[in-house]
């Protein structure tokens, strides 16, 4: 399962317009019900997130790099925020599994949509600095 967008390079966070990182598009915000805030300080954050088969996250955004802990796969597509697909994990070249560890630039607005027939959970830690 590839999680991060693969146009996007580790400095793309930091060049991005700051209208890319509007509050109203943090994933707490435009996405509250597939989020959840386990631990918040002034250097991470870490988000519990939650997509169940069939369900489409809202746009938003994740602002800062995290690494993530995947606890659960499935297929799914993620769109751009003009509706456009930019990674469909049913095509992709290689496949991240359950328990995978792996790094993930900040990514720009974006919808998901579970395609597949399992919850996809993962933990994501998120660094502010």
């Amino acid at each position: 399962m590839e999680l991060s967008d693969p146009q996007m390079n580790d400095d793309d966070d930091r060049t991005a317009p700051d209208r890319e990182w509007l509050e109203s598009l943090d994933a707490m915000v435009a996405a509250p019900e597939h989020h959840e805030v386990l631990l918040e300080n002034e250097r991470v954050r870490v988000l519990d997130s939650r997509i169940k088969p069939g369900e489409t996250v809202p746009i938003h955004t994740h602002r800062w790099a995290s690494v993530l802990h995947i606890l659960g796969t499935s297929d799914f597509i993620r769109y751009d925020a003009e509706g456009n697909t930019v990674f469909d994990s049913r095509t992709a070249d290689s496949q991240i599994q359950t328990g995978a560890v792996v790094w993930s630039p900040a990514l720009r607005p974006h919808s998901v949509e579970n395609i597949g027939d399992t919850e996809i959970r993962v933990i994501s830690i998120e660094v502010k600095d």
